[in-house]
C-alpha cells in the first residue's frame, strides 16, 4: 500500500512562536449579532487593547466607514485598520493559515463552505485573501474545506483535531485517512492525534481550539469538569485519556495539563453554551484567556499562569462574543489570526 507524501518543505510555526502581528476584524454586521454590536465590539476592543498593551502589532479589519469610526473611537493608535470585506469575525476560520517554506512565508487558503452550511455569509471566502494580500504574502490555495480552528498545531509536525469537525459529512465527506493525506499535503503533518468530539452545542461542530491546546512541544492543555453539573464532564474526561494515551510526531509521549473548564453556562436565552477557557490566544509576551464570570475562571486563570509562566496571561470578558442563538459562539482565538515573525 503507497503512503501520502509528506511536504517536508512547509512548516506552520506553533503559535507561541514570535509574531510579526495578530489579524482580527471588528463587528460591523449588526444582523449577525442579534442587533447588539455594542457587547462583541466591547470584548474585541479590550482583547486588542490587551494585545498591544504587550507590544503586539495588530492588524483589525473594518468593513466599511462606520466599522472604522467606531473602532478608532475604542481603540486609538492601539491597532492599524486595513479596509475589508467580511462577512463576520471568525477570522481564525476564514482567515489565511500562515506558514513557512524554504521560498519564504505563504498564506495558505482553504475552501470554506460556512461551517458546514450553517451560516451562509459570502464575503467570508474571500476575506483570507484580502489578509493575505495585505500581509503581502503569496497565497497558496487547496481545495477543500478547511477551517482554522479545526486543528491545532506544535510546530513539529503534529496535529490536534476531532473527528466530529474533520470527517462531518457536511465538510469534505472524507474517511480518516483521506483527511490524513489532506493535512500531510496541506500543513506537512507528521503525526495527527483525532479526538471524538468537542463541546456541547458549538456551532462549529466540535472545533479542537475550544477543547485543546498545544502550549509547547510535547505538552498540550485541556480542561477538567467544573462541577457535577457541567454538561460536558464526560467529553472533558474522554479528551485527557485520549491525549494521555497519544505520542507526537517525534514519538513522545504526551503530557496534559488540565485546568478548571468554564463547566454549566447559559447564556441570554438560557441554553447552554460551548463557553472555554480553551480559547485562549498566544501572542508575544501575552496571553489573552476569556472568562465568562463563573466561579472557576480565577483557578483556570492560576494553572495557565503556571503554564506559560514566560508570559502574562490575563483573563477578558468574552462573554459578548459567546453570544446567544444564532449570534456568536466563539471567543478570542476564534477572532483572531497570527502572522509569524
Amino acid at each position: 500500500m503507497s503512503h501520502p507524501v509528506i511536504d517536508t518543505t512547509i512548516t506552520v510555526p506553533p503559535e507561541w512562536a514570535p509574531q510579526q502581528a495578530i489579524w482580527t476584524a471588528w463587528p460591523a454586521h449588526a444582523g449577525e449579532w442579534n442587533g447588539d454590536l455594542e457587547s462583541p465590539r466591547r470584548d474585541v476592543a479590550a482583547l486588542v487593547l490587551a494585545l498591544a498593551g504587550a507590544g503586539n502589532r495588530v492588524r483589525l479589519l473594518v468593513a466599511g466607514p462606520e466599522a472604522k469610526a467606531s473602532a478608532h473611537a475604542a481603540l486609538g493608535g492601539a491597532a492599524e485598520y486595513v479596509l475589508a470585506d467580511y462577512g463576520d469575525i471568525w477570522l481564525r476560520d476564514t482567515g489565511p493559515i500562515f506558514a513557512c517554506t524554504p521560498k519564504g512565508p505563504v498564506a495558505l487558503r482553504f475552501a470554506t463552505n460556512s461551517w458546514g452550511g450553517k451560516f451562509d455569509l459570502p464575503a467570508d471566502s474571500i476575506v483570507g485573501d484580502e489578509v493575505a494580500r495585505s500581509a503581502q504574502t503569496h497565497i497558496r490555495r487547496y481545495p477543500f474545506v478547511l477551517e482554522g480552528g479545526a486543528i491545532d498545531h506544535d510546530g513539529e509536525g503534529t496535529i490536534l483535531t476531532t473527528r466530529q469537525t474533520l470527517l462531518n459529512p457536511n465538510r469534505n465527506g472524507w474517511t480518516k485517512s483521506q483527511a490524513e493525506a489532506a493535512l500531510r499535503d496541506a500543513l506537512g503533518a507528521r503525526q495527527i492525534i483525532w479526538i471524538d468530539e468537542g463541546l456541547a452545542n458549538d456551532h462549529t461542530d466540535g472545533h479542537i481550539d475550544n477543547i485543546a491546546r498545544f502550549v509547547a512541544p510535547g505538552r498540550v492543555v485541556c480542561q477538567a469538569p467544573a462541577g457535577p453539573d457541567d454538561p460536558n464532564a464526560e467529553t472533558l474526561d474522554a479528551i485527557a485519556r485520549t491525549l494521555a494515551a497519544s505520542v507526537d510526531a517525534k514519538g513522545r509521549k504526551l503530557d496534559v495539563v488540565r485546568i478548571p473548564g468554564v463547566g454549566l453556562y447559559r447564556n441570554a436565552l438560557g441554553d447552554v453554551s460551548p463557553a472555554s477557557h480553551m480559547n485562549f490566544i498566544i501572542a508575544n509576551g501575552i496571553v489573552v484567556v476569556p472568562v465568562y464570570a463563573t466561579p472557576s475562571q480565577a483557578a483556570a486563570l492560576e494553572a495557565l499562569a503556571q503554564v506559560f509562566a514566560d508570559r502574562k496571561v490575563v483573563g477578558v470578558s468574552s462573554r459578548g462574543l459567546i453570544g446567544c442563538g444564532e449570534a456568536g459562539g466563539g471567543s478570542f482565538h476564534c477572532i483572531t489570526q497570527q502572522q509569524p515573525a
